[in-house]
């Protein structure tokens, strides 16, 4: 998919003062990307890692591979590089023949040398590399090499803990100053008056008020005297917030308000077929629920902007800089040559968290206050109450099962709000109506209206077809727009919420057959590979903990990706609190470039599934949401981290999967299994705090 368009060598690689640079599109946030870029170049070119660079993603400049999401990253740029590397050595090695006056098979390549076997003389790879026609097409049937990978230390690692990493918010420009938003208590309200007094007192102060509409943004040269004057503007304006937030259950509203349904057919929804609907009397039902959710990225969003000449730069940690450059121009009818994006990391997130709309407010300033650059930051509680939520999601289960057990039917609707904010151009300019001052500003950009996503397992249908042997199927996506908050891509998207539903009635059903956990999955199985993960489980399960419990669950993303399974052994205190002991976990993520990369992956999925599964949800108000710092929205701490233990199998030949979203959902089925085992009550509603069990354990008496 990324040679689409990109499909030369220098394209993917460049030779650049006597070293090797690699252009990519997919953005490193967190999941090593570089460090994997480079594991796969200096195997494929026998290059040391020291020699390699990683240019930055910067638009006009480095391929258009969309947003880095979806757990794409190696399937795609690692895959393009993979071939342009084979490509390319492959060249340079007849070009080495050639200029040695030697036949090919005569040449060994070896620590960046193409040696003669016949005699002592050697070219460096760098230098051929450097004289390769520039219309060199990757050929994506180069063979590739089987060696041993270098050691690659990842990039940037040691900066980030010995804290000299320069993150966005860490810029610094001559002449630059510092921007804060005034934030609106709802993204529609309307500023009905700002204080002139107020406004007055702080351009006397050296201060710069930007208004757009009922966008309200202050810019000054000291940061702290630019945060106390957002705080003073914000008492000093008057909104109106109309009939503020709709109010009450979620879940109902999923119910009162319209739905579209689809049929789900081969991870599809067909727009054609019948929608089945729930079998009568199913011997099991139950449906499963998932509250709002935050990013909650540990540092707010940032962005620095400058205008220049009628020229507009951006700095970001957006995850889709192609697709936010042309959302970020048709809102400001720029020509897209005229915007650049360049990324700079931020605090790292899967997902739609502040970084596009910071960078969009950035720009406003910037084009106010030309010649200067820009730096604007979220506060913790603009992060909070701006940013795009993980939709609500209920997913109900209906199944039948034969005498032995065995599963007959299985019916199962998935339902939300959509997973799909992120500002990407389309009809009725739905890019800029994806960026929230859009809503705010003098402008003439429509209201976004969500379509169903249509493409295989996305968006609320992710993993909702079980990756297990059924014979009868039905599957259904509904799709509730215009639920309170505003919601967008959250990892893994609507697969935590469907692999803890399927996942829970594995279990259940399971119990009722009088069948053991793992023994259950095996028999609904026929993947060899899957088998391999769940064997290989039970053989690396640690003894149990005293007065804990444990929990299974398998699953495999988006069906074609890395199979996860997951036992979790926690205990439940007098209070009703969890404390997580173990967490074991096995994944086939096939051909692995970077195997420390990709268990850092697949721990900080088990950490962000923990978190969600135990203390994570959204409250609001009419006139907005509530939790707006670290108290009003608790995250996983410290002081309940458990031991975790990650083996991996790599079955040979096996292509390299998708892995940075595969262990989150198994990880909250398999607390919520645990959770079972160990109170005897079945919590379908996260998240599974000491409150929920509390309330679960004297409601069931």
């Amino acid at each position: 998919m990324s040679l689409r368009g990109t499909s030369l060598v220098r394209d993917w690689l460049r030779v650049r003062d006597g070293r090797l640079v690699l252009r990519t599109g997919k953005v490193d946030l967190g999941q090593r990307i570089s460090t994997a870029i480079v594991r796969i170049a200096a195997q494929e070119l026998s290059l040391s890692p020291d020699r390699i660079d990683v240019a930055p993603v910067r638009t006009g400049d480095s391929p258009d591979e969309g947003i880095t999401s979806g757990s794409n990253s190696i399937e795609q740029t690692g895959y393009a590089q993979r071939r342009a590397c084979a490509t390319a050595r492959d060249a340079a090695l007849t070009l080495a023949a050639r200029q040695m006056d030697v036949e090919g098979d005569d040449l060994e390549l070896a620590d960046g040398l193409i040696s003669h076997r016949g005699s002592n003389r050697t070219l460096d790879l760098l230098d051929l590399l450097a004289e390769l026609p520039a219309d060199l097409a990757v050929d994506p049937e180069a063979p590739t090499r089987q060696a041993s990978i270098p050691d690659c230390p990842p990039r940037g690692l040691r900066e980030m803990v010995e804290g000299r990493f320069t993150y966005v918010h860490d810029l610094d420009r001559p002449g630059m100053l510092h921007a804060r938003i005034v934030r609106a208590p709802l993204l529609r309200a309307k500023l009905i008056a700002l204080d002139p007094t107020t406004e007055a007192r702080l351009t006397d102060a050296g201060l710069t008020v930007v208004r757009d509409g009922s966008f309200v943004a202050v810019a000054g040269a000291r940061e702290w005297k630019v945060i106390r004057a957002a705080e003073t503007l914000q008492r000093a304006c008057e909104w109106d917030i109309g009939t503020g937030l709709e109010t009450g259950d979620v879940f109902e509203m999923m119910h009162s308000h319209d739905a579209q349904r689809f049929a789900i057919s081969r991870g599809k929804p067909d727009p054609d077929a019948a929608v089945p609907s729930c079998p009568d009397a199913p011997g099991y039902e139950a449906t499963y629920k998932r509250p709002y959710t935050l990013h909650a990225a540990l540092a707010p969003s940032a962005a620095m902007a400058t205008f220049r000449s009628g020229r507009l730069e951006i700095l970001t940690h957006s995850q889709g800089i192609y697709f936010l450059r042309d959302s970020i121009a048709d809102s400001l009818g720029m020509a897209l040559e005229d915007v650049t994006l360049e990324h700079v990391p931020g605090s790292g997130c899967y997902g739609h968290n502040g970084a596009d709309d910071a960078a969009f407010d950035a720009a406003l300033v910037a084009r106010a206050l030309p010649d200067t650059p820009i730096l604007l930051k979220y506060s913790r509680a603009d992060e909070h109450a701006r940013e795009p939520v993980g939709t609500a999601m209920q997913v109900r289960v209906a199944a039948d099962t034969g005498g032995d057990g065995t599963i007959e039917r299985w019916w199962m609707e998935a339902r939300g709000d959509t997973h799909r904010g992120r500002p990407r151009p389309g009809p009725n300019r739905a890019g800029a109506a994806r960026l929230a001052s859009n809503t705010m500003r003098e402008t003439d950009v429509p209201r976004f209206v969500p379509e169903p996503n249509m493409n295989r397992h996305a968006g609320l249908h992710r993993n909702l077809d079980p990756v297990y042997r059924l014979p009868e199927t039905a599957l259904v996506k509904a799709l509730v727009p215009d639920l309170p908050l505003r919601p967008s891509a959250l990892r893994c998207l609507g697969a935590v919420a469907n692999v803890l539903a399927i996942e829970s009635t594995m279990d259940d059903l399971a119990s009722a057959a009088g069948i053991a956990p793992l023994d259950y999955r095996r028999q609904h199985l026929d993947d060899p590979r899957a088998l391999a993960v769940l064997d290989r489980l039970e053989a690396a399960l640690p003894p149990l903990p005293e007065n804990a419990s444990r929990g299974i669950a398998y699953a495999q993303y988006k069906n074609v990706m890395t199979r996860v399974a997951v036992a979790v052994d926690l205990s439940v205190d007098d209070r009703g609190a969890s404390n997580l002991e173990q967490i074991t976990l096995v994944a086939d993520a096939g051909r692995v470039v970077d195997p420390e990369g990709l268990r850092a992956q697949l721990e900080g999925g088990v950490m962000q599934g923990a978190s969600w599964a135990l203390f994570e949800a959204v409250t609001w108000g009419p006139e907005g949401r509530e939790c707006l710092d670290w108290d009003s929205y608790p995250v996983l701490r410290f002081d309940n981290v458990p031991q975790v233990d990650i083996h991996l199998l790599e079955p040979p030949d096996a292509p390299s999967v998708g892995a940075g979203e595969a262990s989150p959902g198994p990880t909250v089925a398999a607390i919520a299994n645990a959770l079972h085992e160990a109170t005897g009550l079945r919590l379908r509603q996260m998240p599974f705090d000491a409150d929920t069990i509390i309330k679960a354990a004297l409601e069931s008496g």
